[in-house]
This record gives structure tokens, C-alpha cells and sequence, in this order.
């Protein structure tokens, strides 16, 4: 066999070998392709974003708290004035509320479950709380009357969203698991009528009978409700010109 090819063979693996180590370079740009944060699962990022929402939540309700407090200094408004901004304060959520309330706790069917008898056998879907079962109960508290409403350790205003991923709930920028509780302060009578007029709910009903879904509403004499620390500046909206 002749050298010629051999070699030239050799010259074109080598430079393929080049052109390789430039476009890794060229991709890099100087940095490790492969770092240990690849490791990491979405999961955990969700969770440590979570926290730190958290954190932002308690700082945001600090410095709230050092403004309501110089706002209560002698600023020359009139009672008519600070009647209207405490009413408006109640009306956006961001005071706590305290009276009568009602509280609904859904769960997850047990790990284990099956149909009851006369039922089919449930698909994994059927055994997991949705993001619209969830907004059922709030939605059928608000047609009830609530003065104020809750979602796990969270005050709903105006722009807030009830969102699920999978079986999690995301709430303002937190993350939480089921259970998930539910509770509004308002005429008990009306909101549990509500809550049993609601087709939504009563559709869910049907999973609780047939594979366990867990659903309780528990009657409160008086509870209070925080006060939304979150920020209210709007992302997308625009105000109407």
C-alpha cells in the first residue's frame, strides 16, 4: 500500500480533530460545559426559588408594616379620608380580617386506593386533586359572600391564581403539597350553601365517593386571615387609557 493515502488519511484525522477542539471552544466560550448545577433536579430549583419567595414575602411585609406605622402619624387627613383608605385596604386583602369563617381541607386519594364497588378502576388522574378543583372551592366561597379568603398560609387578592403542576400547587411564587386548605371568613350558612350548590364540587364529590379524594369543611367562630404582604405591582395588565 502506498504512503500517500496513509498519510493523507492521517492529516485528515488530525484536522477533524481540530475543527472539533475549536467548535467545543467556541461553544464554551471559556467556561465548563459540564458544571455540577446540570446535576441539579428542577425539583430542588423550584423548591430553593420557593424559599426564597418566601423570604421576600416576610421582608415586603417588614417594610409594609414601618410604612403603615408612619402613615399613622399626625398627617393632617381627615376621619373621612382614613375611613375610606382603611376600607380600601380591606376591600385589596392587605389588612388582616378576623370573624366567622369556614374552612375545606382537599387530599390526594390514599397511595393504595381502589374503586369502590360499582365504580371503574381509576386512572392516576383520578386519584390526584387539579388545579380546577381548587378553584372550584374558591370560586364558590367568593359566589358565598367571603369577606376575605385564604389558600394554605396565603391571602387571595385581586390578581391572584390558583396554579397547579402535576399534584403541587404554585401560589404567588411559593410552592406547596397536598393537603391543601382552604379557608374564608364571611356568613358561614351562605358559604357552606355555596360550596353544596357548586356543580364543580359536586362533580368532585363523585371522586370522593368512588376512590377517596380527600374533601372536609370544618365551621370556624372566629379566625383571622393575614394580610396580603406580596407586592401588587401588575406584570401584564396595562391600564385603560
Amino acid at each position: 500500500m502506498s504512503r500517500w493515502p496513509v498519510r493523507a488519511l492521517t492529516a485528515a484525522v488530525f484536522a477533524l480533530a481540530g475543527l472539533i477542539f475549536v467548535t467545543s471552544a467556541n461553544t464554551a466560550k471559556g467556561t465548563d460545559i459540564r458544571t455540577d448545577s446540570s446535576l441539579l433536579k428542577l425539583s430542588d430549583l423550584i423548591q430553593q426559588r420557593s424559599e426564597h419567595n418566601a423570604e421576600l414575602d416576610e421582608s415586603t411585609a417588614s417594610v409594609r408594616a414601618d410604612i403603615d406605622a408612619l402613615a399613622q402619624r399626625d398627617d393632617g387627613s381627615t376621619r373621612a379620608q382614613d375611613a375610606k383608605l382603611a376600607a380600601l385596604e380591606r376591600a385589596a386583602g392587605t389588612k388582616k380580617l378576623t370573624g366567622a369563617a369556614v374552612g375545606v381541607t382537599l387530599n390526594d386519594a390514599p397511595p393504595d386506593a381502589t374503586a369502590n364497588p360499582g365504580y371503574p378502576e381509576p386512572q392516576p388522574n383520578d386519584l390526584v386533586i387539579h388545579q380546577q378543583d381548587l378553584q372550584a372551592v374558591v370560586n364558590a366561597l367568593w359566589e358565598g359572600g367571603a369577606r376575605g379568603i385564604q389558600v394554605m398560609d396565603q391571602r387571595l387578592i385581586s390578581t391572584s391564581a390558583v396554579r397547579c403542576v402535576g399534584n403541587t400547587l404554585i401560589l404567588q411564587g411559593r410552592v406547596y403539597s397536598p393537603p391543601y386548605k382552604v379557608t374564608a371568613v364571611g356568613d358561614q350558612d351562605k358559604l357552606r350553601q355555596a360550596l353544596n350548590d357548586s356543580p364543580a364540587i359536586q362533580n368532585y364529590q363523585l371522586y370522593v365517593k368512588a376512590y377517596g379524594l380527600g374533601w372536609k369543611v370544618d365551621e370556624y367562630d372566629r379566625t383571622t386571615l393575614p394580610g396580603y404582604s406580596g407586592t401588587i405591582d401588575l406584570h401584564y395588565a396595562q391600564p385603560v387609557e
